[in-house]
């Protein structure tokens, strides 16, 4: 599954809103950077750190003028329920035939990316201790090896940031957040790809 790049255009796959109405992802770019972000299921508690640090950062982004949207592999139903408890506030959409999952070039993880990185154990320790979260398996039509991914598209639908995670434990820095995205002047036409602190994109 061939991974986007810096100023591919972004696949504009329609979804589901929490809802059940079909939207499409190019109305939600449309005069605004957005900030795209793909869940894994809702049992993985790397997906729920993930969303809680999306979420803090919130108001930060809209200030910058960026928008947030989440995309999970749920029912709209289970969509709506996880992200009133993780996401309030936030535009979720729902994706369960993994559509927009396919075409943004995420595919499933393999063993080393999942179950047999030291990373992913170390992280599963670490978020039962802090947070009281364990792993468990996915809702019934999720797929519990299905890998995410967040993308910068701007108001032209060009991918402006393409973050594909080594593992499922792999998350966009949070110096990326802070001065890689929220610190870009997005007036300003970009010629090279936004670098974060970890890794480059």
């Amino acid at each position: 599954m061939s991974h986007l790049k810096f100023n591919d255009s972004a696949p504009d796959v329609e979804l589901l809103t929490v809802e059940g109405q079909p939207i499409r992802l190019s109305t939600l770019w449309q005069n605004r950077v957005l900030v795209l972000a793909f869940t894994r299921h809702f049992g993985c508690p790397q997906c729920k750190e993930m969303v809680d640090t999306l979420i803090q950062y919130k108001p930060e982004m809209a200030a910058k003028g960026l928008s947030l949207v989440i995309v999970t592999q749920g029912t709209p139903e289970a969509a709506k329920a996880f992200c009133a408890e993780r996401a309030p506030g936030a535009i979720c959409l729902a994706d369960p035939q993994r559509v927009a999952y396919r075409a943004y070039g995420l595919g499933r993880a393999s063993l080393w990316q999942s179950i047999l990185s030291l990373r992913v154990w170390r992280s599963n320790r670490k978020l039962a201790r802090e947070k009281g979260w364990k792993a468990e398996l996915p809702p019934a039509g999720q797929d519990a090896m299905q890998m995410s991914g967040t993308f910068i598209i701007g108001p032209d639908g060009k991918i402006r940031l393409p973050y594909y995670y080594d593992d499922i434990a792999d998350h966009p820095p949070v110096d990326l957040l802070l001065r890689g995205v929220m610190g870009m002047d997005w007036g300003m036409p970009l010629e090279s790809p936004i670098m974060g602190g970890a890794k480059s994109t």
